[in-house]
């Protein structure tokens, strides 16, 4: 789920509110620069609210909304501000919004109470704060505000609009300033109570936080319901939904014998795409008991699936709010990926309710503290519930492809970042994918019990409050007597990806292994070196079985896995006893997100440790860095070429024969190894991607023809010489009983149908560089060669009968590396089939965006400009045609820019739309010193173009960051 407002003070004591009221001119006075925030400079408000009463009147022309708040003087604010008289600044959005402000009364908590009704002198009105001036404030007051909001009208999703028809909200981060002037920040916690009244026939399903305390009919045709939530809870966390849903109810009785009334609503006619989120969601409520000790705390727990939503889900208390595509699901709709994304979201929202609604964030700067350790938490579910290596496989693959990359990148930031333009830019992969790897160190370096121990710790000191990152670490320190500083002090306050050098020297005279570490971090040399867990196991170089470890000079026993801690910048490491010259197995398990390299462990080493390494993440890893130092290899050759279309690319790889037939014999081993798991199997013998092999090349030199035709040319290259292992294991597992219940056994037979059909057109000699592998091709070409006439066979029948959706779409996959008839006809079949399931319209649109066709950006404008395929306004539609297109390398990086030029104008037509996706989407060309120069100033010029206008906050943060503009 890469699903805040602060009313923070300056060094001058002037709220930031206020000054960024102030208009700002760049150099040009096109426009206002917006102004950074700062952590440091967070202090608590002079007011908070006690309690919150809201009334929404939904209509279809506009909402009226009253809130009435009570507020308290807060002695916090007072300890620190002692004789400062404060007055009351609350955030809300005039114009963004379409709020207007109706009417506000103040009631002063005194004998008699009073009401007063404020007019325009008697406070201040922004464009983003209401100011209530301190003469009209004491220590306790009630304060009504009534405003009117245009929800239909709200394309930009945060705050209350509506989605087909259907109200819903979306307040984190800043979203609830879009419905009421309020003091929208996390540390400001309350009971809420919200009644709903509106057209009873149009709106029968009204929906918020907490238990539903009372509903009744009123004139006019209208009904309401009264909702009430006991638990404190910052206004993020706030949630409405109204309209006509079907609903699907089950029940969960809790360890301690309470029965929670579970409800998850969805649009009629979906009923039947709700079992497995059902499931997933009772999977969740045990787990979380057995796991954490953690017990639900409210009488219901409702999801409501919407079809527009900007990021996958939300967490409000009792009442989350889902985007479709992480609930709905049926087999012959959605794939194996859908189905464990749907159980990790929906574990992940649910496993909210204690890290990061009863506890939760101080200010918007300590995201992670609930998005990193609930993210630790729904991998642990999910690595429970089914393969632990798979899973760990996978977070590390999803860590590696976006989060180094946005640390080499220039919006890198520290998972608790020092400051931001816009809040919703820093829910990144930073803060929740490489959050979650700094709890997993915390885990590791405490242990699983004392992790849970510490865990505990944090509940108990912490429930019902909004805390920092450092109560966190305190807790699990604290609980376990150990000391976290150095750890906290680097971990989140560094950014970058650690890069550790590892030599290794054996001794057989004394059996002594001595391992010596460096740590650096690029292109900062005054780093502070960073609290690192290092997992280290030995196998044996002659037996090829693992040998027991034992540190010299340590009370740690002799094991399998040792976990070192590395705290200087180098540090050494003797190992006694060791019977044979060994081979380290580093970092088993990814114990911290950092690049390793070490020169003394060969490429032969690799091997071995692909074959027999215990460590089953370990030996999934040795063979995908066999596989990088291969391709890099070539990729350098091709480099040295000055014309790389008229390269001889045999030539080149007959050159590097040897290093290439290494690669092919340990995808061989992998292949042929009926004792491995299936899943891995097939992530085994996937090379690494254009993305990833690109992180590996220094900034500057990245050539996209040259990892494109590497990666394609070493895929034929395998494909060919292990086409009758990949048949073989293909019909085996085509044919199998099991197939429909196993996910693995479809995953392992669809990698090789790919790899076969890559085999089919190499043996129609179709690999030609100076294409880059788009070709044309006729049915009688294909008739007349045997085996791609067998594999063509193999494909569409599985195309034709699968059953279900995995089977199906690898089968289209494959069709579109091709243009043939019936790569056309199996295109518009699939259409016809599913146009009218909105979700499997989102594999279709991808598949086009993915096509490495000269032709795609023209079909994508074609299919953009259809009103019935493709809607500006949703987001997921956006994410699967544009970002899908991003993803696809050759064409993306054309050597015309064309490829960057789309991205940029897409971004221009959203940003008035919807910022947050536009900033998303605009993203993927930010990263332009990557790349060699003639790709990079074809992408910077796209920049440039775009910081020529006028742009929202969220998009001129990134633009402004990845030109380097100096003005925030």
């Amino acid at each position: 789920k890469f699903h805040c407002g602060l009313l923070l003070r300056g060094s001058s004591g002037e709220n930031i509110d206020s000054r960024m009221e102030k208009i700002n001119f760049d150099d040009s006075g096109k426009g206002s620069v917006p102004m950074e925030i700062f952590r440091k400079d967070y202090s608590p408000v002079p007011f908070t609210a006690k309690t919150v009463d809201l009334c929404f009147e939904l209509g279809e022309e506009s909402t009226t909304v009253t809130s009435r708040v009570q507020y308290m003087r807060n002695p916090l604010f007072l300890l620190e501000k002692e004789t400062e008289q404060s007055a009351l600044v609350l955030n809300g959005e005039k114009e963004a919004a379409n709020m207007s402000l109706e009417s506000i009364a103040l009631t002063l908590d005194q004998k008699p109470k009073k009401m007063l009704s404020l007019h325009t002198d008697d406070f201040t009105l922004r464009e983003k704060t209401l100011m209530i001036k301190p003469s009209f404030l004491c220590d306790n007051f009630e304060l009504e505000i009534v405003t009117k909001i245009k929800p239909q009208n709200n394309t930009a999703l945060a705050g209350l609009y509506k989605s087909n028809g259907t109200f819903c909200s979306q307040c984190e981060a800043e979203g609830f300033r879009n419905i009421t002037y309020f003091l929208d920040r996390p540390d400001n916690m309350s009971t809420y109570k919200t009644k709903i009244i509106a057209d009873k026939k149009s709106y029968p399903c009204l929906l918020s936080n907490g238990n539903d305390i009372k509903r009744g009919d009123l004139e006019g045709g209208k009904h309401f319901v009264e909702w009430d939530d006991p638990w404190p809870k910052p206004c993020y966390l706030f949630a409405l939904v109204a309209g006509d849903l079907a609903v699907v109810t089950d029940s969960f009785t809790t360890r301690s014998g309470k029965d929670v009334k579970l409800s998850i609503y969805v649009e009629h006619g979906r009923e039947d795409q709700v079992d497995h989120a059902m499931q997933s969601l009772k999977k969740s409520f045990k787990w979380d008991e057995e796991r954490f000790d953690r017990e639900y705390d409210l009488d219901q727990f409702s999801i409501v699936a919407v079809s527009d939503f900007n990021m996958g889900a939300m967490e409000n208390k009792s009442l989350n709010i889902f985007n479709e595509k992480y609930v709905l699901a049926k087999k012959t709709t959605a794939t194996d990926a859908d189905f464990a994304d749907i159980e990790s979201v929906i574990g992940h929202e649910y496993f909210h309710n204690w890290t990061g609604n009863r506890i939760t964030c101080r200010d918007w700067f300590q995201l992670t503290l609930k998005e990193g350790l609930t993210v630790y938490r729904d991998q642990e579910f999910s690595s429970d519930l089914n393969s632990r290596p798979v899973k760990r496989v996978e977070d590390v693959n999803r860590l590696r492809v976006s989060q180094f990359k946005e640390d080499a990148g220039p919006m890198s930031h520290p998972i608790r970042p020092d400051s931001y333009v816009k809040m919703d830019n820093f829910y990144t992969a930073t803060v929740y994918e490489k959050g979650a790897e700094v709890i997993r160190m915390v885990a590791t370096i405490v242990g699983d019990a004392g992790f849970k121990h510490g865990l505990n710790e944090y509940f108990r000191r912490h429930d019902g409050t909004a805390v920092t990152c450092d109560d966190f670490i305190q807790a699990i320190a604290d609980a376990n007597n150990v000391d976290l500083s150095q750890f906290s002090d680097t971990w989140y306050s560094q950014s970058g990806t650690p890069l550790i050098n590892v030599s290794a020297a054996y001794d057989s005279g004394t059996q002594s292994y001595t391992l010596k570490m460096t740590q650096s971090l690029p292109n900062k040399p005054e780093f502070k070196p960073f609290d690192i867990p290092v997992a280290v196991g030995l196998i044996g170089k002659r037996s090829r079985k693992p040998l027991l470890v034992k540190l010299k000079d340590s009370e740690l026993e002799s094991n399998n896995t040792v976990v070192l801690r590395l705290t200087e910048r180098e540090k050494v490491f003797v190992f006694e006893n060791v019977s044979e010259e060994p081979i380290p197995s580093l970092f088993r398990n990814f114990s911290a997100p950092v690049k390793v390299t070490c020169k003394d462990i060969s490429r032969d080493d690799l091997s071995i440790l692909a074959s027999f390494d215990t460590d089953e993440f370990n030996r999934y890893e040795a063979g995908q860095e066999l596989a990088s130092q291969v391709m890099l290899e070539l990729i350098n050759a091709v480099d040295e070429q000055e014309d790389v279309s008229s390269l001889n690319i045999s030539n080149i790889l007959k050159h590097h024969n040897e290093s290439v037939n290494q690669l092919i014999e340990v995808f061989k081993e992998y292949l042929c190894d009926d004792q491995y798991d299936n899943s891995l199997k097939a992530m085994s013998i996937n090379l690494p991607t254009e993305s990833l092999l690109a992180e590996l090349l220094p900034a500057g030199t990245v050539n996209a023809e040259s990892i494109y035709l590497i990666q394609n040319s070493v895929k034929k290259e395998i494909a060919t010489a292990l086409q009758d292992e990949l048949m073989q294991v293909f019909l085996k597992h085509s044919q199998a009983n099991d197939n429909d219940t196993d996910a693995g056994i479809r995953s392992i037979k669809n990698k090789c149908l790919e790899y076969l059909m890559i085999s089919a057109r190499a043996s129609l000699g179709i690999f030609n560089p100076k294409t880059l592998f788009y070709s044309e091709i006729e049915t009688e070409t294909l008739m007349r060669n045997p085996h791609a006439k067998k594999v063509m066979a193999l494909v569409l029948e599985q195309f034709k009968n699968a059953d279900n959706m995995t089977d199906t779409l690898a089968a289209l996959i494959v069709l579109a590396s091709i243009e043939c008839p019936q790569r056309e006809q199996s295109f518009v079949a699939f259409y016809e089939r599913f146009k009218d399931d909105p979700l499997v319209k989102l594999k279709w649109l991808t598949l086009q965006a993915r096509s490495n066709s000269p032709k795609v950006i023209d079909r994508i404008k074609d299919i953009t400009s259809r009103n019935d395929v493709f809607q500006l306004t949703n987001p997921n539609q956006v994410y699967s045609l544009v970002r899908g297109f991003a993803n696809n390398w050759i064409q993306f990086h054309r050597p015309d820019g064309k490829g960057y030029e789309f991205v940029a104008d897409f971004v221009l037509e959203l940003d008035s739309i919807n910022p947050q996706v536009a900033s998303r989407v605009v993203g993927t060309i930010t990263d332009w010193k990557k790349y060699t120069p003639e790709r990079g100033n074809l992408m910077k010029a796209q920049l440039k173009r775009l910081s020529a206008v006028k742009l929202s906050d969220d998009v001129y943060e990134k633009v402004s960051k990845a030109l380097d503009v100096n003005k925030l």
